[in-house]
């Protein structure tokens, strides 16, 4: 378009899987945070603030001036990263005591939900990459932002809403998985991860939901039975999934740089965090597993930060 600016081009050039930056920055902020390193993750907090500010900004640009492609995009199951990123600030903005904001994200994350799900469930056919796994993060995502506000607000209908996510969740992976396309182990550019994260959002979910139970006698004895089991269960399948990755990795290399990376960075944030998250919730010694998983995930941000900075002045350049 005559007049537009590069970075203006730069931006309308973004896949719908580019939220997955915020994603993966905004989980990592919140790791540190459940790992007490609070100053570091504020600084990343604010970095994921501005990506998440800059990429909603180019939805509603896009959604007003090209709605052609708004519509395309929608369809896809990249798309639903501006949910599950949109619930991940959500969960961090809680924890800094702004619960009205929270609220505010969780609203408007709820409000996108069913409108880039259905399409992305229709459009789902085997094979798929890993981004088909996106419908469960997202559904988890919604799962876990409202536990979190159901105990920070001392009101008990959000964490009835958060625990029917939560199944519906685990049913969407279950779809997923049978859509995966297991070769994208070896052949994936980054997504194939998120197989792994959608296990560990559901276990992150799981522990907010045993969490406020207990706090304030929602579940009788079976059920927090059962959510503690299913919690811990889907925490050891996501650590399984996990090794099967790293090995994979290790197998076939793929050092590049992809946007999808920020996909890879997400689960491996997400398993720390529900790591630290579940053997609280749980009562059982992680053996500081998850700090340990933090510092990788942590690695791996800068890595893939330093890739999305190299490959942005590049493409500007080229613009310019």
């Amino acid at each position: 378009m005559p007049g537009t600016s590069p970075l203006r081009t730069w931006l309308a050039q973004r896949p719908p899987a580019a939220g997955a930056a915020v994603m993966a920055t905004g989980i990592v902020s919140v790791a540190l945070h459940l790992a007490g390193y609070e100053l570091l993750s504020r600084v990343i907090l604010a970095v994921a603030c501005f990506a998440w500010l800059t990429l909603a900004a180019d939805f509603v640009l896009r959604l007003l001036g090209d709605r052609s492609r708004w519509i395309k995009d929608a369809g896809t199951p990249g798309a639903l990263t501006a949910v599950a990123a949109t619930t991940v600030l959500g969960t961090r903005f809680s924890a800094l005591g702004w619960q009205t904001l929270a609220a505010a994200l969780l609203a408007l994350a709820f409000v996108l939900w069913p409108g880039l799900l259905v399409p992305a469930v229709r459009n789902s056919r085997r094979p798929m990459p890993g981004a088909v796994f996106l419908s469960c993060v997202a559904t988890e995502g919604l799962a876990v932002l409202a536990a979190t506000l159901a105990r920070t607000q001392g009101v008990a209908w959000p964490a009835y809403a958060a625990l029917v996510l939560f199944w519906t969740g685990l049913a969407l992976y279950v779809f997923a998985l049978c859509c995966f396309d297991l070769r994208q182990l070896f052949e994936g550019h980054g997504d194939h991860w998120i197989a792994g994260g959608a296990l560990a959002i559901s276990a992150l979910a799981g522990a907010r939901l045993v969490t406020v139970g207990s706090g304030r006698y929602l579940w009788d004895g079976d059920d927090s039975g059962v959510l503690r089991t299913v919690t811990l269960a889907l925490l050891v399948l996501d650590l399984c999934w996990y090794a099967v990755l790293v090995v994979a990795e290790l197998v076939r290399p793929r050092p590049r740089y992809d946007v999808r990376r920020w996909s890879t960075v997400f689960p491996m944030g997400m398993t720390a965090a529900a790591s630290m998250s579940v053997a609280t919730a749980a009562n059982v010694k992680s053996w500081g597993l998850g700090e340990v998983l933090l510092w990788i995930a942590v690695a791996a941000w800068l890595a893939v930060a330093a890739g999305a900075v190299l490959e942005a002045r590049t493409e500007l350049r080229a613009l310019r």
